[in-house]
């Protein structure tokens, strides 16, 4: 097997445009007196996000931030899953928000045309003002990522998740909901990204412990959910390994017996591990004693093989930190397993910008 290349690869390149496309969307998006300065419909009770891929994991963390910022009812749903369901949910207090990096995702924009059919309130989240889903959107928040010629999405999945988090914000604001800190946080997201960039040689630690591996988990609880999701994908995609992803309560329910095959379990935690979370680690550790390396801050009751973090009490922010080092992990197996992080085999990239 031909190692691969030690020139930067576009992947490694675009992991570190981010600070700079993050920047650029506080600086678009943000007043500084704080306020959100894009237009979104102000009758909205419920959200519906609807996406495919990476996006769907944007979705997935955006929805949980709805009901924790903004007080209101979110769920997220595959572009694929919306387009089989007999009956969508069509109340007139609904926002959809479908989102897509180039803007022509066939399902998602198939799942937009069906909402707007339906007379729904569309919104957007694209790399592409003058894409399809654009067109077909009331509203649109722009993630000005640029190009990515990478398959795995990396810039253009922070940037989705920024947007994402400033409508929630927004929300927040609408709702008279003090998010004063939030928004002093956020403006700050730039430089905890640069942070957590030091932490690479932590990262090729784990990768070194995970590239010997088939298979493995990735657990998270609660709004870290999404990212454990993003990052089986990220390692599937560029490494071709065999990773789930699965929430840690339900982990517990049947699915831990897959520890009988001595695989390793990686835990993502944004805002620490809760109590209730390292009862369940402390069960697995006792049964199955399987190596346990966790993403995020730790926890007292546990003593993990290894652990990787930033430290900050932000938990918005973590989950950014947590996506970039997720990111580079992911990198650094594929690398390590000499394969081609840019062009997968099998896959394509729909890549549109303006």
């Amino acid at each position: 097997m031909a190692l691969f290349s030690a020139k930067k690869t576009c992947m490694d390149l675009e992991i570190h445009e981010q600070p700079e496309i993050l920047e650029k969307i506080i600086k678009e998006y943000v007043s500084d007196d704080g306020t959100i300065n894009f237009d979104m419909p102000n009758d909205i009770k419920k959200v519906v996000l609807v996406a495919s891929g990476s996006s769907y994991h944007c979705a997935r963390f955006g929805a949980d931030l709805f009901g924790k910022i903004a007080n209101v009812s979110a769920r997220a749903i595959y572009s694929s899953e919306y387009l089989l369901k007999p009956k969508a949910p069509d109340e007139v207090d609904i926002l959809y928000i479908f989102i897509t990096q180039s803007g022509e995702t066939s399902d998602t924009l198939r799942a937009a045309n069906r909402a707007k059919q339906m007379g729904m309130k569309i919104a957007c989240i694209t790399n592409n003002e003058k894409s399809s889903i654009s067109k077909v959107a009331d509203y649109m928040v722009k993630c000005f990522a640029g190009t990515e010629k990478s398959i795995a999405a990396t810039k253009s999945f922070t940037a989705q998740l920024l947007c994402a988090t400033l409508i929630a914000f927004k929300y927040a604001q609408m709702n008279n909901i003090d998010i004063t800190e939030r928004i002093k946080n956020i403006k700050t997201l730039p430089q905890v990204v640069k942070e957590t960039f030091e932490l690479n040689k932590k990262v090729k630690i784990l990768a070194n412990m995970l590239k010997k591996e088939k298979h493995f988990i990735i657990t998270a609880d609660g709004i870290s959910y999404a990212m454990a999701k993003e990052a089986a994908l990220k390692i599937q995609e560029t490494s071709y390994l065999y990773v789930t992803a699965i929430i840690l309560g339900e982990f517990m329910h049947g699915h831990m017996a897959l520890l009988n095959n001595k695989m390793p379990l990686v835990y993502i935690s944004a805002s620490g591990v809760s109590y209730s979370a390292a009862k369940n680690l402390e069960k697995i550790k006792k049964d199955y004693n399987p190596p346990i390396y966790i993403i995020g801050r730790s926890h007292e009751r546990i003593t993990p093989n290894f652990n990787i973090a930033v430290e900050n009490d932000d938990d918005i922010l973590k989950m950014f930190s947590n996506a970039i080092i997720v990111q580079m992990l992911a990198l650094e197996i594929a690398k390590k397993l000499g394969k081609n992080v840019d062009k997968p085999k099998g896959l394509v990239k729909v890549v549109k910008e303006n």
